[in-house]
């Protein structure tokens, strides 16, 4: 009996359709969610199964143009989980300031919490066309550090930790804020999750300490 093999699934929200609003309105999650994430994990899952039947009856697929669509719906996919993930409601919690390992970190690095926003708020805002802007730890400096991801190229940052992203393609603020990006971006800070953030730099830690035993 063939081995049976795993697939994507479209994770649900972690809080209601409206209840980032007003800074995200729930027509626009809606369709961010159920419409554009949903698109990748089936592309995603359509094109594992193309390649499992090019396996099983021996025939070759142009595996440039399939492993770069792959990777391109597979890290769609993978960035907009950690993208519902980092936010939450302001009634829940969101927005202001973080704590713990994630509030330290970033003194070091940018000197101060405001620093720090104005810089990815600043990384977000000059993404050209499509991509994220993205909070990332290196294991191998110890260091926070901000990137570009054009498109969903996590391929760029092998072996870095995401701690946090912003979804900058249009598709994740134009029914809010039409062509007004920077509006967008400076309302993002109102619904950040910084426990999930803080949760992401702790396992990162955690890992590097057991892994030096």
């Amino acid at each position: 009996m063939a081995e049976s093999k795993g697939f994507y699934s479209l994770p649900p929200l972690p809080y209601g359709y409206a209840d980032l609003s007003p800074f995200i309105s729930e027509q626009l999650l809606k369709v961010h969610h159920d419409g554009h994430h949903q698109k990748y994990v089936n592309q995603a899952n359509a094109l594992l199964e193309k390649l499992d039947k090019a396996r099983a009856d021996g025939s070759m697929l142009n595996m440039k143009c399939e492993t770069q669509a792959l990777a391109f719906n597979v890290g769609g996919h993978h960035l907009h989980s950690l993208y519902w993930e980092n936010m939450r409601p302001v009634s829940g919690g969101g927005g202001g300031k973080p704590g713990g390992l994630i509030a330290d970190a970033l003194d070091r690095e940018f000197g101060s919490f405001d620093r720090f926003q104005k810089e990815f708020t600043e990384t977000a805002n000059s993404v050209e066309s499509s991509g994220w802007a993205t909070l990332v730890f290196c294991t191998q400096t110890q260091r926070p550090l901000l990137v570009q991801i054009k498109d969903h190229d996590l391929y760029a940052i092998p072996g870095y930790k995401v701690l946090m992203v912003m979804d900058v393609w249009e598709h994740a603020y134009y029914l809010d804020y039409k062509n007004e990006k920077a509006k967008y971006t400076a309302n993002f800070w109102n619904v950040v999750n910084w426990d999930k953030v803080d949760q992401r730099l702790e396992k990162v830690m955690r890992g590097k300490k057991e892994g030096s035993r």
